[in-house]
């Protein structure tokens, strides 16, 4: 089977002829639409910056399987490497990235702290908001935070969250006066999972609807449902064009983070940063790529190669991520089978 794998691997690989002298980094990340726009924005400058050349595969789901029997084999074939936000907590955990040289990479300590992990760098983002249908509001009034979204008297009206533990827990503990900051601390305690759940029965009565599809969250709201959900930000842009009077409220909101990693073994350490530069810390290029995929990383300056009205509408844009939190995956990862069932149990009750 790792056989198999290996030589899969193997023969992406040398789908096209390079010249023995050439110097080329393989990168392995997502196929469609996003191969599409990284072939053309970043290889180009990271070849243009280095005289390398470079192989994008497209190893999709399969990522971690193949890293994983590349390891186990000694044999590493990929120089970097996507990692979602989901994957990155277990391949921390199997041991199958290299730790990020940030000496090497960012000399000058140009990015945020929310852009820098062990073993990767943020590369795309996107967060999980509360969304407002200000024809709703009462006149005059406007959500500002959690503690708004709970609160059915203020703010009437039926309200959707997504069907899953995930961060409602964690805006159900901002609605109930914890911190950003600590979020994760209270979280981590039985007493903080029940202060959650406390905080859930007092809204589960106003959610008619627990949605299940970024697709169906709009719906609900450009519907009339609810006039209150969370939705991925992306989303709001079509319902805005649509003729909806909707507003997300960046306060509380979850930011989701996907990186750029280096595998374990990769044959090329050093030009590998130079691609995580390239792919993370060129604003120019970052400017370019959210114009076709609206999931920014934290390129220092950015901001600066936008229109105000474009920026104001990223996740990442400095007025917005001060507000949020960084949703942490490696608590899930250890904790969502014990929660889920509980949350699963308590939506039946």
């Amino acid at each position: 089977m790792n056989k198999l794998l290996l030589g899969a691997a193997a023969s992406v690989m040398l789908a096209q002829p390079v010249l023995a002298q050439d110097k080329v980094l393989t990168i392995a990340g997502s196929g469609g639409v996003v191969k599409e726009i990284s072939e053309r924005v970043f290889l180009p400058a990271f070849e243009e910056a280095t005289g390398w050349s470079t192989k994008f595969v497209a190893a999709e789901s399969n990522i971690l399987l193949e890293v994983r029997t590349m390891v186990a084999s000694g044999q590493m074939l990929y120089d970097a490497m996507e990692v979602s936000a989901s994957a990155y907590p277990q391949a921390v955990r199997e041991g199958l990235l290299e730790p990020i040289d940030y000496k090497l990479l960012d000399p000058n300590n140009e990015l945020p702290d929310k852009a820098k992990k062990e073993f990767g760098v943020v590369a795309a983002s996107y967060s999980t908001v509360p969304v407002q249908r200000l024809d709703k509001n009462p006149e005059g009034r406007k959500m500002e935070s959690w503690s708004d979204f709970w609160d059915v008297e203020a703010f009437p009206g039926p309200r959707s969250l997504k069907q899953q533990p995930e961060y409602n827990l964690e805006f159900a503990l901002l609605a109930d006066g914890v911190a950003l900051d600590d979020l994760y601390d209270v979280l981590g305690t039985e007493e903080g999972v029940d202060r959650a759940f406390d905080k859930l029965d007092e809204l589960k009565p106003h959610i008619p609807v627990w949605w299940t599809s970024g697709a169906q969250s709009v719906q609900l709201l450009s519907d009339g449902e609810v006039f209150y959900s969370t939705t991925y930000n992306g989303r709001v842009g079509k319902l805005q064009e649509s003729g909806i009077d909707v507003e997300i409220m960046w306060n509380g909101g979850a930011l989701h983070t996907s990186h750029v990693g280096i595998p374990k073994g990769a044959p090329n350490y050093e030009a590998a940063h130079e691609w995580v530069r390239v792919r993370t810390m060129r604003p120019d290029l970052e400017a370019e790529y959210v114009k076709h995929l609206p999931y920014p990383n934290f390129a220092p300056g950015l901001f600066d190669a936008m229109t105000e009205e474009q920026a104001k509408t990223m996740p990442t844009y400095p007025a917005n991520a001060d507000l949020q939190f960084v949703a942490n995956e490696e608590f899930w990862a250890d904790n969502i089978e014990r929660i889920r069932e509980r949350f699963d149990e308590w939506l039946l009750e």
